[in-house]
């Protein structure tokens, strides 16, 4: 699974005109499933996520995790992070899981992201025509992939 966390000062997602997800200080994070992926993966990559300091503390360094600044979490949906594109100039995706493959995993993550954040969080909806405003903050932006650990 990949995961592409930004830090945000807000962020929400909107479908159909309703919006879904909202969130003040936090992550908005794309979440990609692919083909080699399996539950396995969930718990380091969510630990990993909540763990992370990427939030400034009193003097402006980079230190406080998810959990220290009590922040809100959105996570959408996003094959197109296993876009090739190696060949040509239109992207390949057939590295991205089919969706009887990627819900699961992806509302597992969900469950599990949640439950170690300890309150909910936000989504949009699989397969959606989403649209996702943020406000980046910082900007700060990271990829995790649970295959690439080392």
């Amino acid at each position: 699974m990949k995961a592409l966390i930004q830090r945000v000062a807000h962020a929400s997602v909107t479908i159909e005109g309703e919006k879904v997800a909202a969130i003040k200080k936090g992550y908005l994070l794309l979440l990609g499933v692919e083909t080699a992926d399996d539950a396995e993966q969930i718990p380091w990559l969510c630990r990993k996520i909540v763990q992370l300091r990427i939030f400034s503390d009193e003097e402006g360094k980079m230190n406080q995790s998810i959990l220290d600044v009590k922040g809100d979490i959105i996570v959408v949906s996003q094959f197109t992070l296993h876009a090739s594109t190696k060949k040509g100039n239109r992207p390949s995706y057939i590295k991205a899981a089919r969706p009887e493959q990627a819900i699961p995993l992806y509302e597992g993550f969900v469950q599990q992201l949640s439950e170690a954040l300890s309150k909910p969080v936000g989504t949009g909806k699989f397969g959606a025509d989403m649209k996702v405003e943020l406000l980046n903050d910082g900007p700060v932006t990271i990829m995790i992939d649970s295959l690439n650990r080392m």
